[in-house]
Parts: C-alpha cells; structure tokens; sequence
C-alpha cells in the first residue's frame, strides 16, 4: 500500500525536495551494474571506484565507462530528440512533479513562496521541465538555479536567498511570485569553470573527451559490466598506453561533477560550492516547520546522509523517504530507525515506486488511491 503525503498538511512549511538518479533511471543510466562480488552482492560504479583505487588500469576503464555511458548522454540530452516511451514519460513525469510544487505554492499566502529542490543528478531535466511549462504560459514563476548575470551568469550560493515580487501600478500592492530553487549538490553538466568562478550555461555544447578510438577500446569492458552473470573477479582488462591514461584524467578532472570516489570534486572552485550547497540543506532542515522529501536517492553519499541524520535532531523537522523496491524501504528503516521523525514509503512487495507512481500515490494535489492488479482485474 503507497502511502501519500498529504497536500494540505506540507503545503505551507518550508518543503524541501531530495531527487537522485532513480528520477531519471529512463533517461539516463543509474550507477548500478549487472555484476556481482564475491558476496554474491551488486556492484555499483561507487563501489567499483573504491575497488580498483590502487589498480589505474582498471580504475581509468571504469571511468571512461562512467563517461561514456552515464555522464556523455547527459551533456548531449536534448528532450526534443527523445522519441522512446519510457523516456517520454520520464520527462512527463518530471513535469507533473513540478506542477504539484507549484500547485502547492499557489496556497501559500506568505512572502516566502519557495520550494527548494536539491538534487544529486548533473542532467538537466529538471531545467528542461521548468521551461517547458513557462513557455505554455500556464503558471507564473521563476526558477532559481543560483547563477547570476547578463550575457554572462555566474553561480553563487547567495543567490538562493534572493526572490522576486510583483507590484501593483501604483506599487500599493506586492505579490511573491512563486519560486522554484534548483539545486544541483552534485554539479551539473551546464557548468562551466572560468577561472575562479562557475560559470553556468544551458546553450553551450560539449564534444566527448573520448576519441571513438577509445571508445571502442572499452566496449568488451562496458559490456562485461552491465551483462548478468560477471563477477568482480573476472572484470577484463583494457589495453592502452600511459599517455592514453594521462591524457583522459586530464580532461575527466575538469568536469564539474562529483568524482563517484568518495563522493569528490576534482576542482576546489567546485568543491567550495558542493560543500557550499551542504551547508545551505543543512540550514534549511533545521528552520522551523520543515518538510523533507527523498525521491530516487540511495543515500550513497555519506555526506549527505550523515548530514539529514543529524538535521533530524529538529522536532519540526518531518521527513518522508520515499524508496524504489520494498527490499530498499527495509534497508532504510534500518538507517533511520532512531528518528520518529522520519516516515518510510515504499511499493507493496512486488511492486515498484517509479517516479510516475511517485507522482500519481505519494506525490500529488490529489493523491489516487492504490488498486492492486488483481483486484483491478475484477473490477
């Protein structure tokens, strides 16, 4: 049984949203592998990171597979150009969601109209969702990413506290128009380092780092990966020189991502911010009638999950994790077993939490209620 989170009892806290790669899981692949270690457990990029840190061989093909499968598309996402279902509804399902926040900011009477989003994923669908509804023209808001300037923006952590108002003719009145911030914890594939500065945009095209050469050197490594029945043990090895190798973290290391080792940036301007952007979820979940909602989010990160741990200390802090499998839901419980605070969501056992059924049971103005298939089959 899905259980909803009730409009009218978050609509006018301060709503704090957490999405991770599972938003985007048909968009984009997860870091999630197909192969097993010798626990008989699933592998992930992290884990593998963390394997091959003292074998550079290794460790570099699991990189150039990381760019190349997860990182690449991301930079080249152009939703006009995505003609499959899965991933057309994906996109849907991102705009449904930020049409409940902005239903949600519509009640609000208070100067303070915002919605933070604080997500872990570099891709730009959540940039490319607010667009779309602004140019049809059916809801009034401004999205907020933290960037800043004229032909050039630049992104500052201070700009998040910053919102706009209407006035009237006579400036007798003032209305807060509602406010969407988009926080990336995890840089974004539309940033840009410029100097000592992060520049950011959305118009700007990357080419690969990767030569097609390179490319079709770690194919037989990234299918291994990703087909059932590998183990770690019998991971192949990638045959190319020390310049190849050099020459790729070279480029891979000006990337404003975080580095899946450690959960690292590679540049200390983007660092500052990740550590910046912390500081700023921290702030915002210990106010005052505060509401956290995690979507697609493992909590793989440490530093965000020690961080929510110790954020939950807040009595007025309430927290809804919302997980993808049953199996996940337990794993969390387990996590978040000290805090009353905090309500786990998971599928019935069977079933999955994708984001359209996030967005249709848990997530919604006007929550549906779960109809099992068996019994929607006798209806």
């Amino acid at each position: 049984m899905f259980n909803s989170i009730q409009p009218l009892d978050i609509y006018n806290k301060n709503i704090n949203i957490l999405i991770g790669s599972g938003a985007s899981a048909d968009l984009f692949p997860t870091l999630g592998l197909q192969i097993k270690n010798s626990k008989n457990e699933l592998e992930s990029i992290e884990t593998l990171a963390t394997h091959f840190e003292n074998d550079p061989e290794k460790k570099t093909a699991l990189f150039m597979h990381y760019y190349n499968t997860c990182i690449c598309p991301a930079q080249r996402f152009d939703p006009d150009l995505i003609d499959d279902e899965d991933g057309l509804v994906n996109l849907e399902s991102y705009e449904a969601f930020l049409k409940t926040v902005l239903g949600l900011l519509d009640r609000r009477q208070d100067a303070n109209r915002k919605v933070n989003i604080f997500t872990t994923n570099y891709d730009g669908c959540l940039a490319h969702a607010a667009n779309k509804i602004l140019g049809e023209g059916s809801y009034d808001f401004v999205v907020n990413d933290g960037a800043a300037g004229f032909f050039s923006r630049f992104l500052h952590a201070k700009n998040f506290n910053t919102y706009q108002c209407q006035t009237g003719v006579f400036e007798r009145t003032i209305y807060s128009i509602p406010q969407i911030n988009i926080i990336n914890l995890h840089g974004s594939v539309y940033w840009y380092k410029d100097d000592e500065k992060i520049k950011v945009d959305y118009q700007a095209e990357r080419d690969s780092i990767l030569m097609p050469s390179m490319i079709k050197k770690i194919e037989g490594f990234s299918n291994y990966l990703t087909t059932k029945g590998g183990t770690t043990a019998g991971i192949p090895n990638v045959d190319y020189t020390s310049t190849q190798i050099d020459r790729f973290w070279v480029k891979y290391k000006k990337l404003p991502i975080v580095n899946p080792t450690k959960w690292k940036f590679h540049e200390t301007v983007f660092e500052e911010h990740y550590y910046q952007m912390l500081r700023l979820l921290s702030y915002e979940l210990e106010k005052p009638n505060s509401i956290l909602i995690t979507f697609g989010f493992s909590f793989a990160d440490e530093h965000i999950l020690k961080l929510i741990q110790r954020s939950l200390s807040n009595p007025q802090l309430q927290t809804f994790i919302c997980c993808y499998s049953d199996k996940s839901a337990k794993s969390l419980a387990k996590d978040f077993r000290l805090w009353r605070n905090v309500t786990i969501i998971g599928p019935p056992v069977g079933e999955k939490l994708n984001f359209e059924a996030f967005n249709k049971y848990i997530f919604s103005l006007k929550p549906q209620k779960y109809v099992p298939p068996e019994v929607e089959d006798l209806v």
